[in-house]
């Protein structure tokens, strides 16, 4: 299954995923999703699931079931949008609340025996040199965290140019 989030309007993202190859799940801002709240109750209340109920209380167990990651996301200082950024926190019951060292690092250890490719498309017309090498660090951190098999990292300038790396 391919799984897109996007903070793209509804008008902007209309027709995008139409005629796709397998399963699609699309993840956007319909207005309904809730702050994460940082209670850790996905780990502790309700293992593996959010305590919030939006309709976004399984985003974990949905990565778990994606094989592509596809994230689309205004560049903002090196980072993602505030939506983006809410579904990846959202998310995070995707792993356990136990460590693990890797690399000597401190990491969460996988909650799901599952990887998926993550590719990550900011847009943006003024996305300078720095914000670039931000946005590079904090998918391949994101990738490292979340057992990805691998990641890439694109920017765009417009958002036809999106649409066309992503079919």
């Amino acid at each position: 299954m391919r799984m897109i989030v996007h903070d793209l309007q509804e008008q902007e993202f209309a027709g995008w995923a139409e005629g796709g190859q397998g399963e699609l799940t699309v993840i956007s801002d319909n207005g309904t999703i809730r702050q994460c709240m940082g209670c850790f109750g996905c780990w502790t209340r309700t293992p593996g699931a959010c305590v919030i109920r939006d309709g976004y209380n399984n985003l974990g167990e949905l990565f778990s079931k994606s094989d592509e990651l596809i994230i689309i996301s205004k560049c903002m200082y090196g980072s993602y949008s505030p939506f983006v950024l809410n579904v990846l926190n959202r998310s995070i019951s995707y792993v356990l609340p136990y460590f693990v060292t890797k690399n000597g690092e401190t990491h969460h250890r996988n909650r799901y025996d599952h990887q998926f490719e993550l590719s990550v498309h900011f847009y943006g017309d003024d996305i300078t040199e720095a914000e670039k090498d931000t946005a590079r660090s904090l998918v391949a951190a994101n990738s490292l965290n979340l057992y990805s098999a691998g990641n890439h990292v694109y920017f765009h300038d417009s958002l036809h140019s999106i649409k066309e790396a992503i079919q």
